[in-house]
């Protein structure tokens, strides 16, 4: 038989396919490279777009709230000037009132006068000169008084024509005493104007020892006259609802505490409910019927004392009544 041989180990030589080369992986980079470039420019360009056209809805919407800003402002200066004219309506009839007073002191004491200088002719003509001196001083006494009333009557014309004006912002050193007892009083007239009906107790408790504060004194006055009214329309109506037993009072106080002037203003109505404690300062917030309010009063009266460089505050008790203190720096 012929000489057969196994080879021990056999060997085969596989090449690779061709996705498995150099040049293969190369060419598939090269290929998702370019998928993954066109992908990016393609994004970019979308990007910019949506990027412009967010632009112009920006500055579109831009435009409509600077509109609405600007018709707000002229709204809310609106309003502001309702408030004043409101507050000054208050006041329209009690200054009528208030302004009687000094006129007719003016009127009788210029009519005695006139009698008195007839009496001093006559004893002039007699020769009584003691009798002449005696006249000639209550001729000089009643002038006094005449002038102090005139000038009474002027302070109160000034003072509400200053009340009507818009506001200077400057600040003039004001007896914060004499403001504050001439506002409790017109405002108290101009009530019993429209009702006859209506009384209340005023009461006052001035600190002498204040003199004379820098404020801006027609602010100040829109603020001390707000309060007043507030109180008197809040004890009329807790009147209406108690009618027996029941005395509205009204009281209006100030008073030196360091470096600072207390003002306070009190009443003892219903109060001010715990829920809206916190609100009563807040614009357009009223606690009155519609039509009776706008919700400014004590908004605007809180910003005129802060920028005094005071503080407006609020105490109030459930049925009982509430006080309201205005805190402003002394230092004139």
């Amino acid at each position: 038989m012929g000489d057969w041989s196994v080879p021990d180990t056999l060997s085969f030589k596989i090449n690779p396919p061709w996705w498995q080369t150099w040049w293969a992986y190369l060419i598939f980079g090269l290929i998702a490279a370019s998928i993954l470039r066109a992908y990016i420019v393609f994004r970019a360009r979308k990007l910019t777009k949506e990027n412009k056209l967010l632009e112009e809805r920006v500055s579109h919407r831009t435009v409509q709230l600077k509109t609405k800003i600007d018709e707000l402002k002229s709204t809310q200066s609106k309003l502001i000037q309702s408030e004043k004219m409101a507050s000054l309506g208050e006041l329209t009839a009690g200054i009528a009132h208030e302004i009687q007073n000094p006129l007719n002191f003016v009127n009788n004491f210029s009519e005695v006068n006139k009698e008195l200088l007839e009496e001093m002719e006559e004893e002039i003509e007699k020769g009584n000169y003691d009798e002449v001196k005696a006249l000639a001083k209550d001729v000089s006494d009643n002038e006094d008084k005449i002038i102090f009333h005139g000038k009474r009557a002027d302070g109160i014309v000034k003072g509400m024509l200053q009340h009507s004006r818009s506001s200077s912002g400057q600040k003039e050193l004001t007896d914060i005493n004499t403001l504050s007892d001439e506002y409790l009083r017109l405002a108290y007239h101009g009530l019993r104007a429209k009702d006859k009906t209506f009384n209340a107790t005023l009461n006052t408790d001035f600190d002498d020892s204040i003199g004379k504060i820098n404020i801006v004194a027609q602010d100040m006055g829109r603020v001390i006259l707000n309060l007043i009214t507030n109180a008197f329309y809040v004890v009329k109506k807790k009147k209406e609802e108690n009618p027996k037993g029941y005395e509205p009072t009204v009281s209006v106080g100030t008073k030196k505490q360091g470096n600072m002037v207390l003002i306070s203003v009190s009443d003892n109505g219903n109060g001010v409910p715990k829920e809206v404690l916190d609100k009563i300062f807040q614009p357009f917030f009223t606690t009155k019927p519609s039509g009776e309010g706008t919700g400014l009063g004590l908004s605007l009266s809180y910003d005129i004392v802060k920028v005094h460089g005071g503080e407006l505050t609020v105490q109030t008790e459930q049925g009982e009544g509430t006080t309201f203190t205005i805190s402003l720096p002394s230092k004139k």
